[in-house]
């Protein structure tokens, strides 16, 4: 199984000397992914522009959104972007994507919260026609560059629900679960995706893709709760935070067991020790 770590472009504060050398140590290291988060009534970077550094920097390890808010964009803007970190990555993307809950994100985008599921599907419509070359709309033309991943690049959604989990089967190549789920009810949302996937007529399984927060060395699972708090407001509580070598490796070693593929590790402190710990861990 495969083991992503998060990127502290997530976390306000975190600098331009902090971004580039930890994706750098990520490329070195045992990940197979660096994974980013979304925003946008936040103080973190956004995530297509943070990754496209590290992509400046990075040679191996694939680039993954976990998730971004897509209707708090444009399609066709969003389109182009994603593939031209496609094209300048040299095919390293992988695109989680999601529609969120929090109405703060969407007013201050500005973008219609209500309606963010149908535009949603309408969104990814829009991209896979724009990633497979085709006109995206009447007198609109074609949306470049071209990604280098054929039909655009590698799409997971994201979402807690029956109906954002179906969506897997009529446009993404797998399904990505938050922070927020324990792995028994990340499995059930994936077999959600597995029947989808299989209603659509497709072959072979959907990628199944899951995430944890984590904080080490002293005094991080304080620091990294206070990251938390701030991020979730009241709601952290509800999330877990991994903070001794004992618990990653006991959560890393039960994933293949509910069937997922890889698992994607949120750092919540910006230091680069927390890199070097977790690559210790995963290396072990």
């Amino acid at each position: 199984m495969n083991i992503g770590i998060g990127f502290p472009a997530m976390i306000p504060g975190a600098g331009r000397q902090l971004i580039l050398e930890w994706a750098r140590r990520a490329d070195q290291g045992p990940f197979s992914s660096l994974g980013l988060t979304d925003r946008v009534a936040y103080g973190n970077h956004d995530p297509l522009i943070a990754l496209a550094a590290a992509a400046a920097v990075t040679e191996r390890i694939r680039l993954m959104t976990t998730v971004l808010l897509a209707p708090t964009r444009p399609a066709g803007i969003l389109a182009k972007q994603a593939a031209s970190l496609d094209a300048l990555s040299g095919g390293r993307l992988t695109l989680g994507l999601g529609i969120g809950s929090r109405e703060d994100d969407y007013r201050a985008a500005p973008a219609s919260f209500r309606d963010r599921g149908r535009r949603f599907e309408q969104q990814l419509e829009v991209m896979h026609r724009a990633w497979s070359g085709q006109e995206v709309g009447e007198g609109a033309g074609r949306i470049g560059p071209p990604p280098v991943q054929p039909g655009g690049p590698e799409v997971l959604i994201g979402g807690y629900s029956p109906a954002a989990v179906a969506r897997v089967g009529r446009w993404g190549r797998g399904y990505i679960t938050g922070g927020g789920a324990d792995p028994e009810r990340a499995a059930s949302l994936y077999a959600i995706a597995e029947e989808a996937w299989r209603s659509a007529g497709r072959e072979g399984r959907p990628r199944f893709v899951g995430a944890a927060y984590y904080a080490l060395g002293p005094d991080a699972a304080e620091r990294g709760g206070a990251y938390l708090r701030d991020y979730y407001g009241s709601f952290a509580e509800r999330i877990s935070l991994l903070s001794s070598d004992q618990e990653l490796r006991s959560v890393v070693a039960a994933a293949p067991g509910v069937g997922m593929d890889e698992i994607v590790l949120w750092a919540t402190v910006a230091e680069l020790d927390q890199v070097d710990r977790l690559a210790e861990i995963v290396a072990g």
